[in-house]
């Protein structure tokens, strides 16, 4: 019985731990989307001045 607390525990900060990750991803993929699209708006900025 206690073997499968353990497991079910375990499994448990597994799976935090990965959501943790998960949103850290999720951020840093947020913070690079706002960046691209700053670099694009610049870009079409430049082209249409040309």
């Amino acid at each position: 019985m206690s073997a499968n607390i353990t497991d079910v525990q375990r499994g448990a900060n597994e799976t935090g731990d990965t959501s943790s990750q998960v949103l850290s991803a999720a951020r840093q993929l947020s913070g690079d989307s706002q960046r691209l699209k700053q670099e694009v708006s610049r870009f079409l900025q430049s082209v249409r001045a040309a």
